[in-house]
């Protein structure tokens, strides 16, 4: 298939919209239109991936991090960033990064790592707002079935686990059309006045384009009366982190264990015990102390995540307990969930996950 084909799906399950402004998610290098046949998956795009990916004939690298992060001047070869992207042009090998929008969703990285503690009813822990707007459009009423679907199939009207919601108010609208109007009902120079439902959806920001394309093909007006309304409320399906709470509660020291084994970590930095037990858990995958006052907020009992530094763990200030586990340990099974979203849709696709071991930190014991 295609590479656009590919990408598509990925970006229709984490929309680039959602990746930090910081970011620079998508296809990184190849034409969307290349014919690809077997993609390599990994965390870290490296010269050792890249030789992986030639030797097993791969033709794209999925990575989670982006190898580029910002803009590049010369391909020198000086830096192992440009000796990657030099080889992978070299060979014709495609490379796509799927980071921050992946880590934004819900039944992303960081709801990959709930699933393997075994968290129960996790939700986002830290929902973004402003990414929600509504549509209020007036249709006659020969129309509103047609509008109403032809919105639901551009992607408004999904609530949580709703989909094809809306609100419709029954109503009259009046309009004289002037010279050089051509109305599709009445006369010009003729005020009428027009049975019209009042139809309401909720869409995200980023699919404003194709639902107003689709209002307007679907109305019957010349002029289409409609307002959009920015919604100042979370998101719940998008956003940092996760939380939830364990089956039962269980001692700090046996919770610890289980993570310990769950994401088989060799060591685990946490701060001290406050010797209550562990019920609700709070997590984000890759570096998340920003969300320090989110996890106290939830009532968690514990809060994962990785790259704290030395002063911010006083910060947990005895009202959970900070625990590091490490970047890489922390989005490993961003590779495998990877492999699960692309096998789901595309069940004979060829999809491997690297054999290297991309953790730039080792540990002596």
């Amino acid at each position: 298939m295609k590479i656009k084909e590919l990408t598509d799906h990925l970006e229709r399950i984490a929309p680039l919209a959602f990746q930090e402004p910081y970011d620079n998610a998508g296809l990184l290098v190849g034409n969307p239109n290349q014919d690809v046949r077997q993609v390599l998956i990994c965390l870290d795009c490296t010269e050792e991936v890249v030789e992986e990916a030639i030797r097993k004939q791969c033709d794209m690298i999925i990575s989670h991090h982006p190898i580029v992060f910002k803009g590049l001047k010369k391909f020198t070869g000086k830096n192992y960033v440009e000796r990657v992207l030099i080889k992978a042009i070299r060979h014709n090998i495609a490379l796509y990064a799927i980071h921050t929008n992946l880590d934004n969703v819900f039944g992303g990285v960081s709801s990959k790592i709930a699933d393997k503690l075994g968290l129960q009813n996790h939700m986002v822990l830290s929902p973004k707002r402003n990414l929600l707007k509504k549509l209020a459009v007036y249709v006659p009423r020969t129309h509103v079935e047609i509008v109403r679907n032809a919105l639901f199939e551009a992607g408004a009207g999904s609530i949580g686990k709703y989909e094809e919601c809306s609100y419709n108010t029954v109503g009259y609208g009046t309009f004289r059309a002037l010279e050089g109007a051509n109305p599709s009902i009445g006369k010009s120079g003729t005020q009428e006045r027009v049975e019209e439902t009042k139809i309401e959806v909720i869409y995200p920001d980023h699919k404003e384009r194709s639902v107003l394309v689709a209002m307007y093909e679907a109305h019957p007006y010349e002029e289409v009366a409609h307002d959009i309304f920015l919604l100042d409320v979370p998101f719940a399906e998008v956003g940092s982190g996760a939380i939830g709470n364990l089956p039962s509660p269980m001692s700090e020291i046996d919770f610890l264990a289980l993570v310990k084994d769950r994401l088989n970590l060799q060591v685990i930095r946490h701060t001290k015990f406050r010797n209550k037990p562990i019920s609700r858990v709070a997590l984000c995958g890759g570096s998340g102390s920003f969300l320090l006052p989110d996890a106290k907020r939830s009532g968690a009992d514990i809060f994962i995540t990785a790259d704290y530094k030395y002063h911010e763990f006083f910060d947990a200030e005895d009202d959970l307990i900070i625990a590091d586990i490490g970047h890489f340990e922390s989005e490993q099974f961003t590779q495998e969930l990877l492999l699960e979203i692309i096998q789901k849709k595309f069940v004979n696709f060829a999809v491997l996950l690297t054999e290297i071991e991309t953790n730039p930190i080792k540990y002596y014991s």
